[in-house]
């Protein structure tokens, strides 16, 4: 993989595998999560959500992958992936297609946000609803264990949203 500038050089398909552009989200403060509806953090998607409506005025947008990589918690397709997640958390937040986030068929975005923030586990993502800072200007700003709520990350957001 050529050396990436900054995460708005990326791309990755949306829900309905369509390809976007990161740069749509150039001069915001992004969040991105490999999240699953069959996991003990699925609940933070309620978090997740009300950080969402709290900041998406400000700049502020969350992409989430789901990810059947871990105890295939992700079972569904994306249409029953966005109906669980509406229906149980009301997610307005995008939703992108499903990936992997390890591995020989892990997503571009996912290989650069390791690189760029590696973990205890070394570049690989540990579990679902780990979580990636992007400042506005496309660097990694920070990695968030799956423990982390999404009300601890709201500091970070702030301080991003106003640099």
């Amino acid at each position: 993989m050529a050396a990436v500038p900054n995460f708005f050089a990326l791309s990755a398909k949306d829900k309905k595998h369509q390809e976007i552009s990161m740069k749509d989200f150039e001069g915001k403060v992004v969040l991105v999560v490999n999240v699953a509806s069959k996991c003990g953090f699925t609940k933070q998607y309620a978090g997740l959500e009300e950080l969402y409506k709290k900041y998406k005025d400000q700049g502020f947008v969350i992409l989430g992958f789901p990810c059947n990589q871990f105890g295939g918690q992700e079972p569904g397709n994306e249409e029953e992936i966005e109906s669980f997640c509406q229906l149980n958390f009301g997610v307005t937040f995008p939703l992108m297609a499903k990936i992997d986030v390890n591995g020989e068929h892990e997503d571009p975005v996912y290989t650069y946000l390791k690189a760029q923030k590696k973990s205890l586990m070394m570049s690989r993502i540990k579990w679902n609803f780990e979580k990636f800072l992007i400042a506005k200007d496309g660097t990694v700003y920070e990695r968030y264990a799956s423990i982390t709520t999404p009300e601890a990350i709201a500091k970070d957001v702030e301080k991003l949203l106003h640099a």
